[in-house]
């Protein structure tokens, strides 16, 4: 992934250098458990533990010569161990290294999403409550609705978030697993024993069956769930754009000091950030059908799924956790226009209000069809004329409510009162 979506947590979990150490802490595993069956020197996993880092650029030059980066590895750890380096990768396959080491980084990253979405959340949950009595025109494919809250919508969020911390959690499960079964998973050269202490060793649980890999749907679930990431923000962002459009003006994205919205038009304050993040949930939907693509590999294994995973999994980690934290910053920073919210309620004409004006009149004695048709032929004429539907509904005598009733009926708080229930379900729910 380029320099400008990464983030330093996640570049270092994802990083040449922390891949390569667990190599080798992989290796230092497997000798100590094989020392405990007394096949390999005590002395040597500590030798592996301590050898000296290697060298990326030598691994690269040695693999000229191997093409094979995993044997080009052990090579070159092999000859750093000062006494016992014959004992590294002593009965394990390649994929019993990448997988391993694999799991552990993986799990690392899931670890790292499941912070970004709990700061997410705590953010999202800080508004809705500010913004809970905040009125503003709620809207259901583009058009006027009826009356909501800025805070409601939020709540919204809030819950998916608490989902999507659930699904994180579901699959750091599912990918932090290791291997150390051998070239097809017979354990022909290296027992169960030694799978245990390496699993345990770096907190992973054991694939119950490998091939000669895990299962690549463990990485795909990954990827997915990654991708509903992407599409939760994406609905956050895309809210978040239409609410900035010119004629809505109801929230803005925070605009600093310096900022130039347009290299030509100095006027313009665009949704910039919300748009980044609606264009980075396309890549992670991108990387899921790789994934998808990977479960699929001939017998005991090819290495189709290999390319594809050096780029997927880092890239997809690496953008979700920088759409995480972006849409945190926009969050915290979001600018309400409340004023402008009670403008464009007022500006529908009390034409949100005609569901109420419907059930009213069917209270009164009128028949849900006569009531339908009456109210939806006076809001016609509200649309045409662009006369307020109060007057229009206290002037028709087809109507006959009071004064009384329609101002009882154009009431706002209405609309939220029932609404309390949903903060209190909120209000309790905290993400660890």
């Amino acid at each position: 992934m380029i320099e400008r979506y990464t983030l330093p947590e996640m570049g270092t979990i994802w990083s040449e250098s922390r891949r390569l150490a667990t190599y080798q802490e992989v290796q230092a595993l497997a000798a100590e458990a094989w020392a405990k069956l007394g096949v390999v020197p005590a002395h040597v996993a500590e030798a592996i533990r301590t050898a000296p880092a290697v060298d990326p650029v030598a691994i690269r030059e040695r693999e000229a010569i191997t093409q094979h980066d995993v044997a080009a590895f052990v090579d070159l750890l092999a000859g750093s161990v000062a006494e016992g380096g014959e004992w590294v990768h002593y009965g394990l396959t390649s994929s019993d290294m990448i997988d391993t080491a694999q799991g552990v980084i993986l799990a690392a990253s899931a670890d790292q999403l499941i912070a970004r979405t709990k700061k997410l959340f705590d953010a999202v949950k800080r508004q809705a409550f500010e913004h809970q009595s905040t009125v503003m025109v709620g809207r259901t494919h583009g058009i006027w609705a009826e009356p909501t809250s800025f805070g409601l919508k939020l709540a919204s969020w809030a819950f998916e978030l608490e989902r999507t911390h659930q699904r994180l959690h579901a699959a750091r499960e599912m990918v932090a697993v290791g291997k150390v079964s051998g070239a097809v998973g017979t354990y022909a050269h290296v027992p169960p024993s030694v799978e245990e202490h390496v699993c345990t060793g770096l907190g992973l649980a054991v694939e119950p069956a490998s091939t000669q890999v895990t299962g690549r749907d463990r990485h795909a679930h990954y990827l997915s769930v990654l991708a509903l990431v992407g599409a939760s923000l994406e609905r956050f962002a895309t809210e978040i754009r239409n609410l900035q459009r010119s004629e809505i003006g109801e929230v803005m994205e925070a605009f600093g000091d310096g900022q130039k919205g347009s290299s030509a038009m100095p006027h313009k304050r665009n949704p910039v950030l919300s748009e980044n993040v609606t264009g980075l949930a396309r890549l992670l939907r991108g990387y899921a059908q790789v994934g998808f693509e990977n479960v699929a590999l001939w017998h005991e294994r090819d290495i189709s799924h290999s390319s594809a995973e050096r780029v997927v999994l880092p890239d997809a980690s690496i953008v979700a956790d920088f759409a995480l934290a972006r849409m945190t910053g926009i969050v915290e920073g979001l600018i309400v226009n409340s004023k402008r919210m009670a403008a464009n309620l007022e500006a529908t004409g009390g034409l949100v209000f005609s569901q109420r004006v419907l059930l009213s009149l069917v209270e009164s004695g009128m028949s849900r069809e006569g009531a339908y048709h009456t109210v939806q032929r006076i809001a016609a004429q509200a649309w045409e004329e662009g006369t307020p539907f109060h007057q229009l509904l206290a002037d028709d005598p087809a109507v006959g409510l009071s004064d009384t009733s329609l101002n009882h009926i154009f009431d706002t708080t209405a609309f939220l009162r029932n609404a309390q229930a949903v903060f209190a379900r909120l209000e309790g729910l905290t993400l660890s």
